[in-house]
Parts: C-alpha cells; sequence; structure tokens
C-alpha cells in the first residue's frame, strides 16, 4: 500500500519491519530528541512532555528516547521512548508520502489522501493481506524466554507517568485475544502493574476486548488466556489504538491480515509460549498468561485519562496472571504520556471518516477531531442552501461519541488551522438561530464534564457565513485575505519567494 518514498535522505523506508526501524526512520528525518539520563521519580520525563507541547505545539513535538530512566530509586535501563507518532509529519513517513519540514499539515493531507483512494479502490474498505508465521527462532521477540519465577515486570522501563496514577502502567499494550464468533482481535488497553508476575488489564465497556471477556463468562469459561504485546512496529500500533477494522454486525477481521494490507506485505508472525495465539516476531515484548473470569476483579486506578483529567478509581476490574514473557534482548519500552499527546497517527481513521462523511453529508469538504482538545470536532462544508450547516454538523454528533462540540465552518477555513477556525467562529457565527443543543445521547466515558457517565449532551455550531433564507445578510463581505488574491494575484506567492526563507531561518532561531 505505501506509495513510493519521495524523499531523499537516509534511514529505513516502509514498510516498517520494527519499532526499531521506525525509530531510525524518525531520526533520519530529524525527529528524534535522545536524552542519556532522566530521571522520573522527579517526573522529568513527563515534564519534558507538556514542555515540549508548549514550545512545540502538540503536532510538531519531537519523539523522545530516554536511554536510562531513574524510577523508584533506582536507575533502569531502557531505551523508553515517547511521542512516536505525535508529529503530523509521522502520517506521511510512515505511508512513504512527501515530507515537508515546513508544511506539516500538507504532509498530513498527502497520507489521508493517499488512504483516501486506497478505499475508493476497494469499495471502501482497506485491503487485507494475511500474515506468514515464522519459526521461533526467526522470530525476535523470542531471544529471551522467561517462565514462573523467572519473570519481574518491574524490573523493566515501565513508569509511573503522573503523580497521582495508582501505580507504574504499560500503556501501550496491545491486547491479543481469540473469540470463536469475534474471531481474532487486539486493541490497546492500559496495564497496571500490581507485582511480578501481576498486571491489570483495562477494556472499557463496548470496546472488543471488552465484550470479549464477558462472551467468555456468558459462556461459563473460568479463564482467558492472553497475550500482551509491547513495542509493535507503527502499523500495528495504530491498528491497536483506532477504528480502522470495519466490524459491521460484529464480524470477525483479521487485524493482522489488516496491517499486511497496509504495509504491502505479510505481517511475520508467530506463536505465543503457552497458547495458539499468533503476535508479530518482531515485537519488543510479549507477555503471556490468564485473566481469571470466575473470581472479583480487583481495584485499578485512578489514571490520567485522555481528556487530560485524572480518572476514577475502580473497585473491581479484570487482571492477568502472568505466565510467560518473551522478548528482545534489552527491550525497547514506549510509554504513551495520556492525555498530553497525539498517541497515534490518523490518517487512517480520518480517510474512512472522510469517505462516509462524503456519502452522508451534501458538500463535505474536510473533517479534523484534534486530539489535544478531545470533545471538539471541525468539518468544513460547500455550503449551497439554508439549513446545510446544523444538518451537517447533526450527522457528525451522532455518529462521533467524542463529538461534543461539532463547529462546522466554510469551504475556505482550514480545518486544521486553529487561527482560522476561531476566525469564523467570531466573525461568521451567531448563537441564535445558528446553533443547536443535542441534550441526552450516548458520549465517551472519559469525560469528566458528564453528570452521568456515558451519557452527554452536545451543540452543533454552524459557524458558517449565513444565508440570506438563515436571516443572513443578502451579500457576506469578502475577507481582507480573499480581497487580497482578486486585487494583486501574486502578491502572496512572491512575498514567500522573496522572504519565505527568512522567515522560516528567524522562526528557527538561526
Amino acid at each position: 500500500m505505501p506509495a513510493a518514498d519521495k524523499t531523499n535522505r537516509d534511514g529505513p523506508t516502509p514498510p516498517f519491519d520494527s519499532l526499531r526501524d521506525w525509530v531510525a526512520a524518525l531520526d533520519a528525518h530529524g525527529l528524534l530528541l535522545t536524552i542519556d539520563r532522566i530521571d522520573q521519580d522527579a517526573y522529568h520525563a513527563t515534564g519534558l512532555v507538556y514542555a515540549a507541547n508548549d514550545r512545540c505545539g502538540w503536532y510538531d513535538v519531537p519523539a523522545l528516547r530516554f536511554e536510562e530512566v531513574k524510577i523508584d530509586g533506582r536507575w533502569v535501563r531502557g531505551p523508553l521512548l515517547g511521542l512516536l507518532q505525535s508529529n503530523l509529519l509521522c502520517d506521511a513517513i510512515l505511508f512513504g508520502q512527501v515530507v515537508d519540514r515546513d508544511d506539516s499539515r500538507r504532509s498530513y493531507r498527502a497520507a489521508r489522501d493517499h488512504l483516501i483512494g486506497v478505499l475508493e479502490r476497494h469499495q471502501g474498505t482497506y485491503p487485507q493481506i494475511p500474515p506468514v508465521t515464522v519459526a521461533r527462532e526467526q522470530a525476535p521477540c523470542k531471544e529471551v524466554v522467561l517462565r514462573g519465577g523467572e519473570i519481574d515486570l518491574q524490573r523493566y522501563a515501565f513508569i509511573r507517568t503522573n503523580p497521582a496514577d495508582s501505580a507504574r502502567y504499560i500503556t501501550t499494550a496491545s491486547h491479543f485475544m481469540v473469540d470463536p464468533e469475534l474471531g481474532p482481535n487486539f486493541g490497546t488497553y492500559r496495564c497496571e502493574i500490581k507485582g511480578p508476575r501481576l498486571l491489570g488489564v483495562n477494556p472499557e465497556p463496548n470496546q472488543t476486548g471488552w465484550k470479549m471477556l464477558r462472551a467468555a463468562q456468558a459462556r461459563g469459561e473460568k479463564s482467558v488466556k492472553y497475550s500482551i504485546v509491547i513495542g509493535q512496529d507503527p502499523v500495528v500500533w495504530f491498528i491497536s489504538s483506532t477504528r480502522v477494522a470495519n466490524r459491521f454486525g460484529n464480524k470477525p477481521v483479521d487485524e493482522l491480515a489488516l496491517a499486511g494490507g497496509f504495509r504491502g506485505r505479510p505481517m511475520e508472525v508467530v506463536k505465543s509460549e503457552t497458547s495458539d495465539i499468533l503476535v508479530p516476531a518482531h515485537a519488543e515484548m510479549v507477555i503471556e498468561g490468564e485473566v481469571p473470569l470466575d473470581r472479583p476483579g480487583l481495584p485499578e486506578g485512578p489514571f490520567g485519562e485522555m481528556f487530560g483529567y485524572l480518572g476514577p478509581r475502580k473497585a473491581e476490574n479484570y487482571f492477568m496472571n502472568v505466565t510467560a514473557v518473551t522478548h528482545r534482548r534489552e527491550p525497547w519500552i514506549v510509554n504513551v504520556f495520556t492525555g498530553a499527546q497525539r498517541g497515534m497517527i490518523m490518517a487512517p481513521q480520518d480517510a474512512l471518516t472522510a469517505c462516509f462523511l462524503r456519502q452522508a453529508v451534501p458538500g463535505f469538504v474536510d473533517m479534523h477531531q484534534p486530539q489535544d482538545t478531545p470533545g471538539i470536532a471541525v468539518m468544513s462544508i460547500d455550503k449551497t442552501g439554508p439549513g446545510q450547516g446544523l444538518e451537517a454538523g447533526r450527522r457528525v454528533a451522532q455518529r462521533s461519541p467524542i463529538a461534543k462540540v461539532v463547529i462546522v465552518v466554510d469551504k475556505d477555513i482550514d480545518v486544521l488551522d486553529r487561527q482560522q477556525v476561531m476566525f469564523a467562529l467570531g466573525s461568521r457565527w451567531q448563537p441564535h438561530p445558528a446553533a443547536e443543543i443535542i441534550r441526552d445521547v450516548d458520549g465517551l466515558i472519559t469525560d469528566p464534564s458528564q453528570p452521568v457517565q456515558g451519557r452527554t449532551s452536545k451543540i452543533v455550531i454552524d459557524a458558517t457565513r449565513q444565508l440570506a433564507g438563515e436571516g443572513g445578510r443578502e451579500r457576506f463581505p469578502d475577507t481582507n485575505r480573499a480581497l487580497l488574491g482578486q486585487g494583486a494575484p501574486g502578491a502572496l506567492a512572491e512575498a514567500e519567494t522573496l522572504f519565505g526563507a527568512r522567515l522560516r531561518t528567524w522562526q528557527r532561531g538561526g
């Protein structure tokens, strides 16, 4: 699926077989910051993530690599990695599109438009290439095999991200499971480290992993075998963390085959040590065990959630007894700083959304749900008639549980440019009549503003130019920038040619 790599530089090119290839590619693009030692007992890694956001913005931060991390009073050899898919350029790098350091939004859109083309050529779904099973001797994730008392998860560079978190957590765990009806699945659910061989596991209600555990309980099973993969290649990671698999009617989907389709060649997989579950052969670590279903759960949390607030402590939650761990020699550990970063590339999911909205929303142009402000969605449309703005917003609010504030703008507004969106909101929107409140619908359960967990109200804002039929002016005035283009068509391009290099040098402090 990846297009030919159009950049001229050294480093791995897609498809990336491993986490290590991906980090090397980020480094080759100048997107990796390496720090020899960091004191997480003082929460310096977390502090650095917030500082990077403040200085660079969420979508322009570097990936982070810490060679050693201080945890519970001792220095732990890593590396510990973070922000690995946060920069907006990552979407273009992963799919072999042009990487423009001066215009990351252009690079992101190139990746998304490439994937829209893939969907259009495959009847609205992503293609699949089945995985191939390799011998355990060919699987880097089997270089070290630990069982029973040899296992101590606390010795690895897993961290407590926030001082208020209940414990150290594994925040990048892909949980591999198999269900007789739902088929194979892997999804990203956090794991609270409760001891050397004990993990809390946290699939939220209605996630596929939760459905599988509940189905096994309903069948009377006493436990479920489980394999948790850490240090995934970048494609497995975003599939694990986003909804790109079409599960219409809860039909089985082989997400490893989906990963092969995105990569353009089969994934190499290997059988787990204690079950028949297939896992990526090039992963950094695999944690295997059983989730008991015939006994009460264990307390879990609190944990800093994606909305940027501390979540509640759960009185009972699923847990896993660890029976085997396999990993590479000196495994690399990845942490997601939940609520403080873009956790994964979004072009594949955004492409799916765009294809759906093109069919569902007349005049659809573009859509963006910023990860740094969860709960907000922005859509642009080519508006031609009264009522189209509010109707378009309603459809987004109905489709997306996280979209609590839906802002609809005109086609001349770049949905990725927050300044333009705020400009439209301030100058084109009248709260009455161009707004509509939806009083009680499903919402994302991690939203701390909800009086009843899982239920929310929503607002649709029509920030398009209001037509005369909607109470607006007979002729809405043009913007000053549009008038510049009409009166002096070459001014902007000429200024960029004459002075763009100096602006870029000044911006970088050169």
